[in-house]
């Protein structure tokens, strides 16, 4: 895609085919990129701010590539009393991390930069979700488990899935943030950008 004077190049700074899904929704055109980036988090660092510290640092990763555009970069984790989430890799370990989060809340952080490398400036936010677990059975576990094999998502769910019917509650300004990209910041940020949403092709 190339860059015209009513429509600046967008950039997703992820190869995460649910932050596309996401970002597919405004309708605009854009492509991605894959940062590489170390994601090991820092000595005493809390989630959140390995999440913001993560965001900024994938868009940096491809801004060199991409001199005239709005790039787009999103990172998330989560917290369970104030410890990281991991992902479960395999059922006995998803089984236990549903075990401890029955009738608990846990705590998604999802970051989000847009950094506009026309004028070397960028915008930051930091996304905070709680998601609230209804009283689990062993039932439930097991059967969501088999179904969806969330076993590389952090949390052993997939809240754009079944996911959803473990829950009691869920907490937040932008359900799309719990998917991965906080839209309504993100149209914000946009807007501030010079890009009018909704967005009208020409």
């Amino acid at each position: 895609m190339t860059s015209t004077s009513s429509h600046p190049q967008i950039v997703l700074a992820s190869t995460s085919p649910f932050r596309k899904m996401l970002l597919e929704k405004l309708g605009v055109p854009f492509e991605t990129a894959k940062p590489e980036v170390d994601e090991t988090p820092q000595t005493n660092e809390t989630v959140a701010e390995m999440v913001s510290r993560l965001s900024l640092a994938k868009a940096k990763a491809i801004a060199p590539s991409y001199p005239n555009a709005l790039i787009i970069a999103s990172d998330q984790s989560a917290s369970f009393q104030d410890r990281p989430i991991g992902k479960p890799h395999h059922y006995e370990n998803a089984v236990k991390q549903l075990r401890q989060f029955s009738g608990q809340t846990i705590t998604f952080w999802t970051g989000l930069v847009v950094l506009d490398t026309r004028h070397n400036t960028s915008q930051q936010t930091l996304d905070e979700t709680r998601v609230t677990f209804r009283t689990l059975t062993e039932t439930d576990i097991h059967n969501y488990l088999v179904l969806e094999e969330p076993y590389q998502c952090a949390g052993s769910f997939k809240s754009e899935g079944l996911g959803i019917t473990l829950f009691e509650s869920i907490e937040g300004k932008d359900p799309n943030a719990l998917i991965g990209l906080p839209l309504i910041d993100l149209t914000h940020f946009l807007r501030q950008c010079g890009l009018q949403l909704p967005y009208l092709p020409d």
